[in-house]
């Protein structure tokens, strides 16, 4: 019997020794390129241009499921930038609000980081048709983000950092909210949190901002543009036939009234110089090149239209967005009498605004957004709906004097900069560089 028991025990010895040793990491040894495709299996991965201080660079097209919880949904290609340079670096998320462009953005300089760009869900190249409206949602895209991040920590196990400019940063502070701990700074650029619909903040912002004949010159440009409605619009044409744009979904009258509406938010948004804006001795060639500059006609043309539904219908039923003002033009306006960005919808998709959604963000980031590094234009018309953290809060918001929607880090002066890389070097450590700009 004791002979018995201990070649058991033996026997129980040696499973263990076999069962209980660990196993061997299944991304150790392979290249970069073969350890997404280790993690990422269902994707198609191929290289792209080295930019900056990265060594490698990928574009993966991951079938992205529709829906994480429902895998009877489908799929949609996503496309994702990864810019790898050294695992021990830390990480930058990049979250952007529409399509994605590979580049290198500001903050992967500053750290010289590896960078992970992400195609918003079923913008851009990432966009099926046609479009599966229902699952063109904020929370659907913070799960590709966490589930992406997921997988990606195996490889990167340094500090991460998500960043992303105006829609795009919004929704960097979307997903802070819904996963706190998946980043150990969030730096959104320009981002606003919008109240309603058609926030009013934005009208009382450009009612305010700058000086008063600033803001006077403003509104004579835009009644000087309308009073010469037949000859700018004779211009708007001609334009447009060269650059092969048409105005079918949007009817080119139209759009030539809601660009004369829209540009006074354009104006501050994108920082305006006052003493560039046209006066009564311009010529209508004048007037429609200057309207053209700031606003862009083309977002109203037919290719315009298309590209920006995703976003008019998110902004519309979730994010909300901007009004119009039409006090200082009213009595010049013939087609559009009542302007609403709803009017650019996608036909026959129904809408569902809960003003709560964001509300719920914004007291999230507000109360307890530890960590986030807000970077805004004081200029900028979308600054009026940005975010403030409380004073308890350990963040920074950092508003660049006469900024814009432009507003990068670069822009601030020395000092400023130096507050910046210091409270990202209070928050990431001592063990992790800065590289000033």
């Amino acid at each position: 019997m004791n002979a018995f028991k201990g070649i058991l025990i033996l026997f129980l010895a040696a499973t263990c020794l076999f069962s209980c040793k660990e196993e061997k990491d299944p991304l150790q040894g392979l290249t970069f390129k073969e350890q997404l495709k280790v993690l990422f299996p269902n994707s198609e991965i191929s290289t792209i241009e080295v930019k900056d201080h990265f060594t490698e660079a990928f574009k993966m097209v991951l079938k992205q499921p529709l829906d994480h919880k429902d895998p009877d949904a489908g799929t949609f290609d996503h496309h994702i930038y990864l810019s790898h340079t050294d695992y021990s670096k830390p990480t930058v998320l990049v979250t952007e609000g529409y399509g994605a462009k590979h580049r290198t953005y500001e903050l992967s300089k500053v750290l010289k980081s590896n960078q992970v760009m992400v195609e918003y869900r079923l913008y851009g190249n990432s966009r099926p048709t046609p479009l599966p409206w229902k699952h063109l949602t904020n929370d659907l895209a913070v799960e590709d983000y966490h589930d992406l991040v997921t997988k990606l920590k195996k490889l990167y196990k340094s500090k991460w950092l998500s960043t992303g400019i105006s829609k795009g940063g919004e929704t960097v502070l979307i997903y802070k909210s819904k996963y706190p701990e998946d980043m150990d700074v969030a730096v959104p650029y320009v981002a606003p949190l919008i109240n309603t619909q058609e926030d009013p903040r934005t009208e009382e912002h450009i009612n305010s901002v700058g000086t008063a004949e600033c803001r006077d010159k403003v509104t004579k440009f835009q009644r000087l543009t309308l009073e010469n409605r037949e000859a700018v619009l004779a211009e708007m044409e001609r334009v447009s036939k060269e650059s092969k744009m048409t105005f079918t979904d949007v009817p080119m009258e139209e759009a030539f009234e809601y660009a004369v509406l829209e540009f006074p938010f354009s104006f501050w948004q994108w920082g305006g110089k006052c003493e560039d804006i046209p006066d009564e001795t311009a010529t209508p060639e004048a007037l429609f090149k200057y309207v053209n500059q700031i606003v862009g006609v083309g977002f109203y043309s037919d290719e315009g239209y298309h590209k920006y539904l995703p976003s008019f219908y998110q902004h519309m039923n979730e994010l909300g967005y901007y009004g119009f003002d039409t006090t200082p033009v009213k009595d010049l306006l013939n087609i559009v009498h009542e302007p609403t960005n709803k009017r650019f919808l996608p036909k026959g998709v129904p809408i569902a605004y809960n003003p709560d959604y964001i509300k719920n963000v914004r007291d999230y980031v507000e109360s307890k957004g530890d960590r986030i590094l807000y970077i805004n234009g004081a200029y900028d018309t979308w600054g009026a709906c940005a975010p403030t953290p409380k004073p308890n809060v350990d963040a920074l918001k950092m508003t660049l004097e006469g900024g814009s929607h432009k507003t990068r880090i670069k822009h601030f002066s020395d000092a400023d900069q130096q507050r910046i890389y210091d409270k990202l070097q209070d928050w990431l450590g001592e063990t992790i560089e800065i590289y000033p700009l």
